[in-house]
């Protein structure tokens, strides 16, 4: 699977550095905080709790990406 690496438990800051290719998945729906500094301590499902995106929906979306 693409991007299995990557889990919810990460932070953006933690995602952006092992799997760059993630962002633009991120970017794609709605999250536009892969720069500000929450970025640095959020976990990924803190960030899809914050901007209203089921995580199992992010998650899938980002493990069968391509």
């Amino acid at each position: 699977m693409a991007h299995e690496s990557i889990n919810q438990d990460m932070t953006i800051a933690q995602i952006m550095v092992a799997d760059p290719d993630v962002v633009p998945i991120l970017l794609g729906v709605g999250m536009h905080c892969i720069g500000c500094p929450a970025s640095q301590g959020e976990t990924l499902a803190e960030a899809a709790m914050v901007h209203g995106i089921d995580i199992d929906e992010l998650m899938d979306a980002i493990h069968n990406a391509p």
